[in-house]
């Protein structure tokens, strides 16, 4: 019987601690930082902290060659959206996965109070108010892996990631015939492509943001 009761007892401490390590531990914060393709699928938005701050630009557009024509200022009625702010400054909220800052909306060329809250390691949910109130939504789908952090705030400006980047073949002075490239799988194809076509790059370095953030 005392044998029967020193096992119930110590089976009993083993699931409380396995509890107490698994059920109660935190859950591990989401990056925000990456590429998200808004809601509508027009453009990318490529977040980044800057200087301990949140900062998003527009770093794809389905159509190229997009202009910041509804903005009030007459002199940024012209300016690219390509590479535009769009969330501004935003500060990490204490004891929350929440950054509060402001984002831009270009349809109406209007800043706004906003939120962005990861909801998952895929989903990014932006809400936006007029003078607390008026406010509205959207969630953003993730297309590109979080940015790691670095001296310089990821790549270079223009510049491709090392990894996406492809070996020049060693030339040895003959003719021959360089060796066929390796097929790609999609993925890898389709990452190449983007890395291609970025003309954004890091952007930490865009002068829109490097004046308020270095």
């Amino acid at each position: 019987m005392l044998h029967c009761l020193r096992n119930f007892i110590r089976t009993t401490l083993f699931c409380s601690g396995m509890l107490l390590a698994f059920g109660v531990a935190p859950a591990l914060a989401v990056d925000p930082t990456g590429d998200w393709r808004v809601a509508d699928g027009v453009a990318n938005i490529r977040v980044a902290q800057c200087n301990g701050s949140m900062w998003g630009v527009v770093a794809w557009e389905k159509e190229a060659g997009g202009r910041d024509s509804n903005n009030p200022d007459p002199a940024k009625k012209t300016r690219p959206t390509l590479g535009m702010p769009i969330l501004i400054d935003m500060k990490k909220k204490t004891g929350a996965d929440q950054w509060e800052g402001q984002v831009y909306n270009a349809k109406d060329g209007q800043l706004y109070s906003s939120t962005i809250t990861p909801t998952g390691p895929d989903q990014l949910e932006i809400k936006g108010c007029v003078l607390g109130f008026l406010c509205g939504g959207e969630s953003w789908t993730r297309v590109a892996p979080p940015i790691p952090s670095s001296p310089a705030n990821s790549m270079a400006k223009g510049a491709a990631p090392k990894m996406a980047a492809p070996l020049a073949p060693k030339t040895t002075g003959t003719a021959s015939a360089a060796p066929a490239p390796k097929t790609q799988s999609g993925a890898n194809q389709k990452m190449a492509m983007q890395t291609a076509a970025d003309t954004v790059g890091d952007i930490c370095l865009l002068p829109d943001i490097a004046r308020f953030a270095h």
